[in-house]
């Protein structure tokens, strides 16, 4: 693909469509398909462009625009998606499945917040043994900064990120490293600011919203095609090796199939072409297993979906809250059925919801590893009152039992940025409206949204204030401190185990069993209890402050790990506080 032949826009809901090319306006002539097109000028690269909509005298950008400049409100410019000079021939991919990722948001990973300095500390994650970079939604969004969410130009790279040529630079040495990239791409919403798409046609249900305002319409063909062209570019002309897709339950599609397993079905078609693995993961609220179901089971055949549940019982675990959504996590029963069956709620009753919840999970056909979990992310921190991370409030031995049963356990493992270092900076909502109204109307809301879950909102930033956001960068000191050395030694040996020994790569539940105790608060996760070369390893943990003692009889006393004052001896255990061994 490169430039298109001609200027088009789909635009079914005005009466006369204008184009503007560096300030010279065209007619455009309406197709019986309602896509609009001229011929009497030619896209030429680097040409600022967009569109007069009836008798609005405003230029308005191109809904499939490939780079924003000046912002979102203002003109697009033309990119020629086959400009790069990609070097990543060589680069077969990998399947997600298994791999190890790390969440990284560009704007505060580094202190200049760009995409081309983030790929200068790639090799971090290589030292670390990560193999896939997951970033959180580029796409323009207004503002200078922004978690991402919010982004109206979904075909385009963040202005202030270094657009489209920075994106294409750091995946190309993504793939050089080793390291496969996940991009986080949003399609449940549109951001409040710089939504033009309803100015042009269909593109959301009004009236039938979510949580973040009206809901796409992927049951309209060419808005369904919208989504899944966009889907494409990230493979085809970004070279991604997968999707993160933002709160798929969000997106109301009541068509058969529905447009997720068309997703799905379009990317493996696309995958076998260019032949390296392509993958899908979904965030899920639903705990139903149909999203990673193959589709010959009547599933949408998805890579997998995140797993709140596994967060959810290590917090409880390691910090005893229990307010809101983790009261049902309480009993340290609830993380061995996390361990062992994949969802917490498969059925069951939640308190939080008032009602039950979730599907149980076909354990004998579904791998463990189409769950990713994680003990911190950008939710989880985030949308704390403060944005404060576990190692603000939590000792190393619990931050190492943490990362154990994240690495260490069955599912599909990822990291948030700089929980592998212990960093101080805390990680809070942040926005950059230039609008003073959206603005104030952000920072009551996110008030009123902590005050109705029992947070004290006094301690809750003003997402507006820029200092939230500067606060939210990562501090790289922190990596060379005495406390974020020993985490990070701690991380990397746990990471080079589950590539070293072969009971961390055997997925299947039943190759897992848990034993625990609730009241002494220790339990085993053991790994790798099936084949004929079995050779199970086990996890032992102690997650209380006082000194326990834990059997586990079939282990030859070989110790793999540990982490915290324990001795081993003739299948003992002896931990003299909080502490993870790991035995085979």
């Amino acid at each position: 693909m490169t430039v298109p032949a001609r200027y088009a826009v789909w635009a079914p809901n005005p009466e006369r469509v204008r184009l503007v090319v560096d300030d010279v306006e065209y007619a455009l002539t309406r197709g019986d398909d309602d896509w609009w097109s001229t011929d009497e000028v030619a896209p030429v690269v680097g040409a600022r462009y967009g569109f007069r909509i009836d008798d609005d005298e405003d230029v308005r950008p191109d809904p499939r625009s490939r780079y924003q400049p000046d912002g979102v409100h203002g003109t697009s410019e033309v990119v020629d998606p086959e400009r790069f000079a990609w070097t990543d021939e060589a680069w077969t991919g990998r399947p997600a499945r298994g791999g190890v990722i790390y969440e990284m948001h560009i704007g505060t990973y580094t202190p200049e917040g760009t995409l081309d300095a983030a790929a200068a500390k790639l090799d971090h994650l290589v030292e670390l043994g990560v193999e896939f970079v997951e970033l959180l939604p580029v796409n323009a969004v207004n503002g200078e900064w922004n978690w991402g969410y919010d982004g109206v130009g979904w075909f385009a790279v963040h202005h202030p990120y270094g657009g489209p040529d920075a994106y294409d630079r750091f995946v190309d040495t993504a793939h050089a490293l080793g390291l496969g990239v996940i991009q986080d791409v949003v399609y449940n919403h549109l951001g409040p600011s710089g939504n033009y798409l309803p100015l042009y046609g269909p593109y959301l249900l009004q009236g039938l919203g979510n949580t973040w305002g009206d809901s796409v319409n992927v049951e309209h063909p060419e808005v369904r095609r919208y989504v899944l062209d966009n889907v494409r570019m990230w493979f085809r002309d970004h070279h991604v090796d997968g999707l993160r897709l933002d709160a798929v339950h969000a997106i109301r599609d009541t068509t058969r199939p529905h447009v997720l397993q068309v997703m799905a079905s379009e990317t493996e078609s696309y995958s076998e072409f260019v032949g390296r693995p392509l993958s899908l993961i979904a965030e899920s609220d639903l705990n139903d297993p149909v999203m990673f179901r193959p589709q010959e089971a009547s599933g949408y055949g998805l890579t997998g979906q995140w797993s709140d549940d596994f967060h959810h019982a290590v917090h409880v675990a390691l910090t005893g809250e229990t307010n809101g959504y983790y009261a049902d996590f309480a009993p340290l029963s609830a993380l061995a059925k996390v361990l062992e069956h994949g969802f917490f709620h498969d059925g069951t009753w939640s308190s939080f919801r008032g009602k039950r919840h979730g599907r149980p999970i076909d354990r004998g056909t579904s791998p463990a590893t189409a769950l990713v979990v994680a003990n911190q992310n950008h939710d989880q921190i985030g949308n704390r009152a403060a944005g404060d991370r576990l190692a603000a409030s939590l000792d190393d031995e619990s931050l190492v039992i943490a990362a154990a049963l994240t690495l260490l356990g069955p599912f599909t493992p990822m990291l948030f940025m700089g929980e592998e270092f212990a960093a101080t900076t805390p990680w809070q909502f942040f926005t950059s409206h230039p609008e003073k109204a959206l603005g104030e109307i952000t920072a009551k809301g996110r008030i009123a949204e902590f005050a109705e879950h029992g947070w004290d909102e006094s301690v809750v930033p003003d997402p507006q204030d820029p200092t939230t956001f500067s606060n939210s960068k990562l501090d790289w000191a922190d990596l060379t401190s005495e406390r974020g050395a020993r985490i990070l030694r701690a991380y990397r040996v746990l990471v080079a185990l589950r590539r070293t020994e072969q009971a961390f790569v055997d997925h299947r539940y039943e190759a897992n069993a848990v034993r625990f105790d609730g009241d002494d608060r220790w339990l085993v996760l053991t790994r790798g209890l099936l084949g004929p070369d079995a050779a199970p390893v086990h996890v032992v943990v102690n997650f209380a402050d006082d000194a326990a003692e834990v059997s586990v009889p079939d282990a030859t006393g070989e110790e793999l790990y540990r982490f915290g004052e324990a001795s081993v001896d003739a299948g003992v255990v002896r931990f003299a506080s909080r502490g993870v061994v790991v035995l085979r």
